[in-house]
This record gives C-alpha cells, structure tokens and sequence, in this order.
C-alpha cells in the first residue's frame, strides 16, 4: 500500500512540476533559454513589448528610474493577462531638458533614434513582427510617432506600434489644482504601489514643483526651453498629496489599456500587409493611380 501511495505522490509530482514548468515560461527576453525563446515567441505570435523609460530627476522624492520601473511594472503585469516577450530595460530616450540634474543619461539625438532603429531591427530578425513600443515617459511623445513615421523610409518586414497613456481614473480626494506632469501626485502615487520601497515621501516637501512661469508666450509656440522655464527643479505638481489608492486606480487603469492594445495588435492582420503595399508603391509613384 504504501510503495501505491508513493507511485501516486511521485506521478501527482511529476504532474505538478509539468505545469510548473509551463507557467514558469517567463515574460522577459532576458530569462529565457534560447530554446525557451523560440516556444516564447511562438506562444506571444511575434508579438514583443518594449517599455521605454528614462534615468532622470523625479523631484527630491522618487528614483531616476521612476518611468523605466513604472513602465516595466505595467509592461508585465500587462503580458500576465496576454503574453507577450518584454525586451530588457531600455532607457535611451529624450531627455535633454534634465541634462543640468545629477543622474541624468541624455544620449545624442542621433543616437537615440539609430539604438532605437537597430535595437527593433534586432527584434525583427529575432522574430519579433509586431513590435510594441510601452511608452513610460513624457519627454519621449514627440520622438517615437517620429519613429514610427520614420518607418516608411525603407521597407521592414514587421511593424512598430507604439502605445502610451491610458484612461483617466476618477480622483480620490481632493481635485489638483495646477499642473501634475513629474513627480507629482500622479506619479507619485503610482510608485508607491509598483515600487514602494524606493518612495521617500518624508522628502517630496523639500522642494517646489510649482510652475514659475519665467517666459511668457503663446500656447501656439513651442520652444526647447519651456520646460525648465516652468520647472526648473525638475519636479511639476505636489509629491506629498499622493496616496497609495489613488496609485492603485491609475496602474490597473494603465494595465488594462496595455493588455487591450496587445490584444488588438495580435489580431492586426492589415497594418504590415498595407506596409508593404505601400513600400512598393513608393518605388514608383508615378505608377500611383486614384
């Protein structure tokens, strides 16, 4: 009875371990074996993330990496609902405007968009068709739509989306008054859930993150240095009002609208086929008729 008793704890163990096994396919291009790769690019239908963050100031408070931590954290609570492969941390973005605060790694702008170029072009060639740009920081929202635009130059066999913001969550507490862009209530309540730890609210009162207003022009201009004219200490709204509830409404709230764009870009099935509709037509365009 008991050698049964064994033979049915060592199968139900085997069992286990099998599932176990499966489950533990992991999300992050970095775990994975190399033959761990192909059934994980299999299983995500060439579809892979890329969260975008940055190293920079986030006022006295939050860590340099805030964007990339949030953005990663989103990203694979994201591919637990839809899988998908998440590329390792990449944080060679826009970020010019905090090159005057300690910590700060602002790359060329010709740089940025080569790593870039290659880094998706590696993606590709490793499967990747369908390549989901995560955008976790605002310095990069003028950059990857103009990646992405850049895309129609030369022909790629797969396609870039990029996705960024989510739906506004309703407000616990009090309403803001002024702006919330670095740092502030927002961001700072949604670190406090993802990373809780690397939080120093004793220290989001040490400096100001209100608008100085130090140039004076029309919303219909745009110049490179309005953002330290207004922020100067790298830090926009108040870190000290933020709350871990209303960190958790605003992350699933991101989470959600991650996994619906997986889910759609996995069922795009006409983007790259008038992608290279349109990189033939390009070679001769005189032959483009109405």
């Amino acid at each position: 009875m008991r050698n049964w008793i064994g033979l049915i704890l060592g199968l139900l163990s085997v069992g286990a371990g099998g599932l176990h096994g499966q489950a533990r396919l992991s999300t992050k291009w970095e775990e994975l074996t190399a033959g761990d790769f192909r059934e994980a690019i299999a299983k995500a239908q060439g579809t892979c993330v890329l969260p975008f963050g940055i190293l920079e100031k986030h006022g006295p408070h939050l860590p340099l990496g805030t964007d990339l931590l949030n953005v990663r954290y989103v990203a694979e609570h994201a591919a637990q609902q839809e899988y998908v492969v998440i590329f390792p941390e990449y944080f060679a973005g826009q970020i010019f405007e905090a090159r005057h605060e300690p910590g700060t790694i602002a790359y060329s702008a010709e740089l940025q968009l080569k790593l870039l170029q290659e880094t998706t072009d590696e993606m590709a060639r490793n499967g990747c068709k369908k390549v989901v740009i995560v955008n976790g920081h605002g310095g990069n929202e003028h950059l990857l739509p103009y990646f992405a635009q850049s895309q129609l130059e030369r022909p790629h066999d797969y396609v870039v989306y990029v996705q960024w913001g989510h739906e506004a969550t309703k407000k616990v507490g009090a309403e803001k008054t002024g702006p919330d862009w670095h740092a502030g209530e927002s961001e700072t309540s949604n670190t406090m859930v993802t990373h809780a730890d690397l939080v120093h609210m004793d220290r989001a009162g040490n400096e100001s993150g209100a608008d100085q207003k130090r140039v004076n022009l029309p919303d219909s201009v745009y110049t490179g240095i309005w953002w330290y004219a207004r922020f100067p200490n790298h830090y926009s709204g108040d870190g000290t009002t933020a709350t871990k509830e209303q960190g958790e409404a605003d992350v699933q709230s991101w989470i959600n609208t991650v996994v619906r764009a997986i889910k759609a870009i996995k069922a795009d099935g006409e983007s790259l086929k008038l992608q290279s509709e349109f990189y033939e037509k390009a070679q001769h365009p005189l032959d483009t008729r109405p």
